[in-house]
């Protein structure tokens, strides 16, 4: 088991983000305690909730869990013995990065829907796959900071790394992808309030370091709430796909992403309908469990094409590339989203 000395030792060489110096010579470890496989440790910051807290937090749990912990479990509280700048305020009227800048030919998608449970983040997984398959440079940012769920369903267990100031995405089925999965312990809730939502996907765009993208897609949280309305303002020419299910119920909420989306002068792409009915693989019959034509319907509605329509179904599971939202390219509901991706391509070239 490691002793105390021996986590100030391997803690030496991380920096507190606002003094620049050691964690340790500046005081910011504030409490520590070790047992049976597990680090616990309180730090004082000058500032707390901020993504320079995020990044220290990653490189706080890579360096103990390199070390042989199985689990850490950090707090943050503020430390009011010193006063620092926080560089994200410090750095607001700096120029814009590569990936927002007006000269970036990414285009952004962002995948909305109107309600939780209708398998928004799974179509913006697979269709992210789907454009990659297809060619494109694709990255996938999970947007949905409270319900974060990207790297699990993309069977993604190592973190980004980082250097120096930058954050490098995980590659995965070639999409690169950043999410707040990265940033937290053992699966722990986020409770933050909507300014720092923004702050948090605002970071994603300056401080990962993408490289050239065709496509970014962001997984979106369900409604019309801060984050939505964050990229709306971020973003002024991001595209958006609305999910449903064939459900009057959700395609009737789904509405008001659209509506949103039109109002602020995002274009939406299309419509698509997801668990819109379950095949049988021995007779072939389609049952309409949720219902059936609410996509069609909502489209209809907002004026916008109507861009697929997904079957009830699960991917193959593989013991060896372990991801249990990714549908395989030859599979039948794959091949629903490589036509997809087609239909998108065509849409924004």
């Amino acid at each position: 088991m490691l002793t105390e000395e021996k986590v100030i030792e391997l803690l030496g060489p991380i920096q507190d983000p606002y003094l620049h110096k050691s964690m340790v010579d500046s005081g910011s470890i504030r409490e520590l305690k070790i047992k049976e496989g597990y680090v616990g440790l309180k730090i004082g910051l000058a500032h707390t909730g901020t993504p320079e807290q995020m990044q220290l937090q990653q490189q706080i749990v890579q360096v103990l869990k390199n070390a042989g912990v199985e689990s850490v479990g950090l707090r943050f509280e503020k430390r009011d013995d010193i006063t620092a700048v926080d560089p994200s305020e410090a750095g607001a009227q700096s120029a814009p990065t590569t990936l927002l800048s007006e000269s970036s030919k990414t285009q952004f998608i962002a995948i909305a829907s109107g309600k939780g449970g209708v398998g928004k983040s799974t179509v913006s997984v697979n269709l992210a796959v789907a454009l990659a398959r297809l060619g494109k440079k694709v990255g996938l940012i999970d947007a949905d900071i409270y319900g974060f769920s990207v790297p699990d369903m993309m069977g993604i267990t190592e973190r980004p790394k980082v250097k120096g100031d930058r954050i490098f995405p995980v590659e995965r089925f070639d999409v690169k992808v950043i999410s707040m999965a990265f940033f937290v312990e053992d699966n722990a809730p986020v409770i933050w309030r909507g300014p720092m939502l923004g702050k948090m996907l605002m970071n994603f765009f300056s401080e990962v370091e993408w490289g050239d993208l065709d496509y970014v897609l962001l997984d979106l949280p369900p409604g019309t709430g801060d984050v939505a309305l964050d990229v709306h303002k971020m973003l002024p020419k991001c595209k958006e796909v609305i999910v449903t299910t064939p459900h009057a119920t959700a395609a009737f909420v789904a509405a008001r992403a659209g509506t949103m989306a039109i109002k602020t002068n995002h274009e939406v792409l299309g419509i698509v309908e997801n668990m819109s009915y379950f095949q049988s693989g021995s007779t072939g019959e389609k049952e309409y469990v949720f219902g059936k034509d609410g996509g069609k319907r909502l489209a209809e509605e907002l004026n916008v094409p109507l861009l697929g329509q997904i079957p009830l179904g699960q991917p193959e599971i593989k013991e060896d590339d372990f991801a249990p939202s990714v549908y395989d390219q030859t599979h039948p509901i794959g091949e629903h989203y490589i036509q997809m991706a087609k239909k998108i391509i065509d849409k924004t070239n």
